[in-house]
């Protein structure tokens, strides 16, 4: 079979793994979204196409293979909606699960020229993408420094939760948990290393929650960060399609078992290995 890869970077520590675990017998092929387009000898058609670049670039390459009857792993409209934390927070809230309240701002600048703020909270740039913005605001004063230094970038805003500083990031691939403890960028320290945990010391229900996340937006590969928000309570904050999966044992497995029951016909007979 042959796999392709959506992404500028096949190196990747989890795209690299599960490339060396097809090549033996299938073909794995690599499509920079941003050139995809222009190259005059297009690559073959692969079988499934994993979409890791979250790029408009990417996003319109993936709406074209599906069009073109591909299967592509996840969805370009399932990404997309994830890109959105607004269009995220309202999808997951109709849906029931237990995420964060999320206020919408046109520009950082509207929201340091509104009320003053309640107490602590989150500004995040509505728009996922690398190097976006994510911080904690205390007071007013940090609110204007911050909207001074993007003053218009479209943000949403959630309350600060009283937490321990360490989220647990949990990762979905196919049919696959995997989890672990890292200390987030919002704790004093700041980001702090990523710790392995089995799925038999999570909390009660967050696999299920994590399940339950992966239908309601129409993820095979996809990760939620969860906090305590008291007593127990899950909190979601965030939720990813297609996260990097970095130092989880499995992991290259799961994703090479799922690209090639993705990519095998429903009457083939054909299984992965």
């Amino acid at each position: 079979m042959r796999i392709g890869l959506i992404t500028r970077d096949p190196g990747h520590p989890l795209l690299a793994a599960t490339t060396a675990l097809l090549t033996p017998e299938h073909d794995v092929l690599t499509l920079d979204p941003e050139t995809a387009g222009q190259d005059p000898d297009p690559a073959p058609r692969a079988d499934v196409y994993l979409l890791k670049a979250r790029t408009p670039q990417a996003l319109a390459l993936a709406r074209a293979l599906e069009e073109s009857g591909a299967p592509v792993v996840n969805s370009a409209a399932a990404t997309a909606l994830l890109q959105d934390r607004t269009a995220m927070a309202e999808y997951a809230r109709r849906a029931g699960l237990p995420f964060a309240d999320t206020r919408t701002f046109a520009t950082l600048a509207e929201l340091a020229d509104g009320p003053r703020l309640p107490g602590p909270v989150v500004v995040k740039s509505r728009h996922s993408r690398k190097h976006d913005l994510v911080a904690r605001v205390d007071d007013d004063g940090q609110l204007r420094a911050l909207a001074a230094a993007h003053p218009h970038e479209p943000v949403v805003v959630q309350d600060f939760v009283p937490n321990s500083g360490w989220d647990h990031k949990l990762w979905a691939v196919g049919d696959r948990l995997f989890a672990a403890l890292r200390r987030s960028e919002l704790s004093p320290e700041g980001r702090g290393p990523t710790l392995p945990l089995a799925l038999a010391d999570l909390p009660p229900g967050r696999p299920g929650i994590v399940r339950r996340a992966g239908e309601v937006f129409a993820l095979d590969v996809y990760g939620v960060d969860v906090i305590d928000a008291g007593d127990g309570s899950p909190l979601i904050v965030d939720i990813n399609a297609f996260p990097g999966i970095r130092g989880q044992q499995g992991a290259p497995e799961a994703l090479a078992a799922l690209a090639l029951r993705r990519a095998a016909p429903a009457d083939s007979g054909l299984t992965p290995r």
